[in-house]
Parts: structure tokens; sequence; C-alpha cells
């Protein structure tokens, strides 16, 4: 796969989350899908992901993530940019690392935007 067309599926998949729609994520989803959020809590397994999503969802209405950059080798991406939520806790810049397998998201990483993240990413060149 190229990083080009392994982000048209990452991108197709943070167009789900933006409408809260848990059928397009699970379509998008490998069975043994992987969900990593900024604490390095993992959630595994398409059923407990999408469980999770639409719980999530429940809770923050309207969250939705703003790419403005990717970069990547192939299946795996860095993608930077931001989510935007009326907590204030969930706005602001973010990271994320995916994964893609076989035409689907594999693992859904969300990283705080800091210097260690960006450099462990390979975007540390690249400023918001």
């Amino acid at each position: 796969m190229t990083p080009q067309s392994s982000f048209r599926i990452a991108d197709a998949f943070n167009e789900c989350i933006n409408r809260a729609d848990i059928e397009g994520l699970t379509t998008l989803m490998t069975d043994d899908h992987s969900f990593v959020d900024k604490v390095g809590a993992r959630v595994s397994g398409k059923a407990a992901v999408a469980a999770a999503w639409a719980a999530f969802f429940a809770a923050f209405p309207g969250y939705r993530n703003e790419f403005v950059r990717h970069c990547g080798a192939g299946d795996v991406l860095a993608i930077e940019g931001r989510s935007v939520c009326a907590d204030p806790r969930l706005s602001g810049p973010a990271l994320w690392r995916v994964k893609v397998r076989d035409g689907r998201v594999a693992e859904w990483q969300v990283y705080t935007d800091e210097p260690g993240d960006r450099r462990a990413l390979g975007l540390q060149l690249m400023g918001t």
C-alpha cells in the first residue's frame, strides 16, 4: 500500500468519527482493530472498540478531528491536526498514528502534540 492510499482509508475512518458513524467505523476496522488513547489505554477487537466509540459519542456529541498533514511509509501513517469538542479537555492540537492492513484500519492511536511524540512519529519538522 502507498502512503496516499493508506491516508485515504484513514481519512474515511476519520470522517466516520466526525459523523459519529459506528457502522462506517466498523466497516473500516479490521477484526482485531485496536484503539489506543493518549495515556496508552488500549481497547482491542472490533466489537469492543465499536462499543467504546458509541459510549464516547454519547458522552461528547459533536466531537470531530481535523487533519492538517500526514506522512508515512506504506501502511503506517503519522497525522497531525486538532480535535474539536465542546469539552476543552478534548479540544486542541493532536497527533495520530494509524496502521492500515488489507484496506482497513488495524490500529488508531491518539497522541498529545508534544515534541517527544512528534519525534517518535516523524513529525518533528512539521508545525501546526
